[in-house]
């Protein structure tokens, strides 16, 4: 028996007048400083007063938001007893709101310690709203939980669907002066969403549309909305139109090696997430194909127009690769992590942790193919330097 989770989803121009229609007394706004600075908190704010709610603001998010974060914003949700949670900005502020909600409903609850299993009793207290400010990480339809263990200097992947939010606001006028780089590193995320979503463990009927659809969308759209920017607002709507379909397809299946190494690279050398796992694609794609249990590259390039029908696997896998990679350089990203500025000797020094914190991640065996300590290593060594992961 499978589950499909979605929150009420409102999305293209004026989605936010939404936030004007709903019922409550207080709101607290879980955003980050730059999202302050860039003015989009306010109309937020106007229209959650408008709807004649108080509000309080939780400034304080940082890129991947760490268990401290969290608490602290807690402390501040259960001081003014907020009846809407409104996480607003990328991926760290989506998934800090998250985690506040859940520490505020749950203060026995510390967030490390959130598990998908039992029932957690949310929405005694408050809901959620998501409004995502770039088009990458789909946090605003999924429920896992992306927090950083500072001290252990690894990411930590919790979160239970309960804490699926209750309402998503995708308006493209968020968006519409993201920055290239920024347009590039989390176009690329939706992307691997959309491909690990459709060919990992958990793939299934309900969204193997939604992520052929996101991955169709991303190479179509993305390098016009990385070139042209806000002169271009179809590109844009459609790029945050796809990161949200693929956090439904994804969310609904599962994520996998690309992100079980991303999240590694991104915690251990503090990269950003969607450079990371959008660099490691192509390579898990290449290793997957290589093993001996079937996947679904034949299929998906098939569908994608990047093969024949006849293809093999392994050489539909390959074809993808290179198509993935043709679409990074379009947008200028790098190829490799030395292309990422990242030296020979400090990865040397960085590829032990580097291979714990990946083996570690729970998204590591939802792939076609296991790999075991020695060719994690290996992948991490090909996706330092470019050699293709076909062993």
């Amino acid at each position: 028996m499978w589950f499909f989770r979605s929150p009420e989803i409102v999305f293209g121009d004026g989605a936010l007048e939404r936030l004007s229609e709903i019922q409550g007394r207080c709101a607290l706004i879980v955003t980050d400083a730059n999202i302050m600075s860039l003015g989009l908190a306010e109309p937020v704010r106007r229209r959650l007063e408008a709807a004649g709610l108080t509000v309080r603001l939780f400034t304080e998010v940082e890129p991947d938001p760490s268990l401290d974060l969290v608490r602290r914003g807690a402390a501040i949700a259960r001081e003014c007893s907020p009846d809407w949670i409104v996480g607003l900005g990328g991926g760290s502020c989506l998934d800090a709101a998250k985690a506040i909600w859940i520490g505020y409903e749950r203060p026995d609850l510390e967030p490390d310690a959130i598990g998908p299993v039992g029932t957690l009793g949310l929405r005694q207290k408050a809901r959620l709203v998501a409004i995502p400010t770039t088009s990458g990480t789909g946090a605003e339809v999924t429920w896992p939980i992306v927090l950083t263990d500072a001290a252990e200097q690894r990411k930590v992947s919790v979160g239970h669907p309960e804490n699926t939010p209750d309402l998503a606001i995708v308006d493209p006028a968020l968006v519409r002066d993201l920055p290239p780089q920024i347009t590039a590193e989390t176009g690329l995320d939706v992307l691997t969403h959309a491909i690990e979503g459709y060919t990992c463990a958990w793939a299934n009927d309900f969204s193997d549309g939604l992520c052929l659809q996101a991955a169709r969308m991303v190479f179509e759209y993305l390098p016009r909305a990385y070139r042209h920017g806000a002169q271009d607002p179809l590109a844009r709507e459609k790029m945050h139109n796809a990161a949200t379909l693929a956090g439904l397809g994804f969310g609904n299946a599962m994520a996998a090696l690309a992100h079980a190494l991303g999240h590694a690279l991104g915690a251990v050398l503090h990269l950003p997430h969607g450079r990371m796992v959008g660099l490691c694609l192509p390579y898990t794609m290449e290793f997957t194909a290589g093993g001996d249990a079937p996947t679904r590259y034949q299929e998906l390039a098939r569908s994608l127009g990047f093969t024949g029908a006849a293809s093999p696997g392994d050489d539909a896998a390959t074809a993808l690769a290179a198509a993935i990679r043709d679409l990074a350089r379009s947008v200028d990203q790098p190829l490799c992590l030395r292309d990422a500025g990242f030296g020979d000797d400090a990865f040397a020094a960085a590829l032990d942790d580097l291979t714990a914190a990946a083996l570690m991640d729970s998204t590591i065996i939802l792939g076609p193919r296991y790999p075991s300590e020695e060719e994690v290593r290996q992948l991490l060594g090909c996706i330092h330097c470019g050699d293709p992961a076909t062993f």
